[in-house]
């Protein structure tokens, strides 16, 4: 079992130093924010900037999501410290699926801010013609599913990742509050994964994607209703 060193929101940490796990999950991190950057080039006239400020809100969410996803893997293996063959494949899915993620993820939020900043559904292409970001519906719904299915496949394999640990519990020491910490971490996510499929269920059902989206408004009420309803349990059985 690894030395217990330092504590995140009250939970041993079982890993303080950085694998090389660690070390190859944030280098994909990091080439998966060089994905999601409005522009590499500077802008050359203020015209060009304003153009490109407009895709800055879009990066700013894509940038929250993706950071979330990053802590949330930081703080599985911190707490853990788990290097065992499947926890690295599981870990080697978890950043393909990052990078795959990053373009859909980028794309739905650019039309959305777009629409909501100037009401526009066009690029604008390198020869300056303006084209529609999506030519019809068939395109909006494919584009939904494919980000729900990213979506629901990350934080699924967050829930794997989870469930592993609990198996290995006893060998890693866990206490009971840990148990109890673990297994709320697996349903957290779990929750997300059901967010996802809810979603799609109900662009099947509506066959509106826009709808279908806005059911991730679900995310933050729920994450916040599992939690209250989980910290309260765990202050009942364990007084923190």
């Amino acid at each position: 079992m690894n030395k217990l060193r330092g504590s995140h929101n009250g939970i041993p940490w079982r890993s303080h130093d950085i694998s090389r796990i660690e070390a190859l999950s944030d280098a994909v991190f990091a080439f998966a924010v060089t994905l999601l950057v409005v522009a590499l080039e500077v802008p050359q006239t203020f015209g060009e900037l304003w153009e490109k400020m407009h895709g800055f809100l879009a990066f700013a969410i894509s940038f929250a999501l993706l950071f979330h996803v990053w802590f949330t893997q930081h703080t599985f293996f911190r707490r853990y410290g788990l290097q065992d063959t499947l926890t690295v494949v599981l870990n080697g899915v978890l950043l393909f699926l990052v990078l795959f993620y990053m373009y859909p993820l980028k794309f739905l939020f650019t039309l959305l801010t777009n629409e909501l900043i100037g009401g526009r559904e066009s690029v604008r292409l390198a020869d300056g013609s303006l084209i529609p970001m999506l030519a019809n519906a068939s395109e909006a719904n494919t584009m939904m599913v494919i980000y729900s299915l990213g979506f629901g496949a990350i934080f699924g394999v967050f829930v794997l990742l989870y469930a592993h640990a609990l198996k290995k519990g006893n060998e890693l020491g866990l206490t009971a509050a840990e148990f109890y910490d673990c297994r709320a971490s697996l349903w957290s996510n779990a929750l997300m994964v059901g967010i996802a499929a809810f979603s799609m269920l109900f662009q099947w059902v509506t066959g509106n994607p826009g709808l279908a989206g806005a059911v991730y408004a679900l995310t933050g009420v729920g994450q916040t209703i599992f939690w209250s309803f989980a910290g309260g349990k765990r202050r009942r059985l364990f007084g923190t």
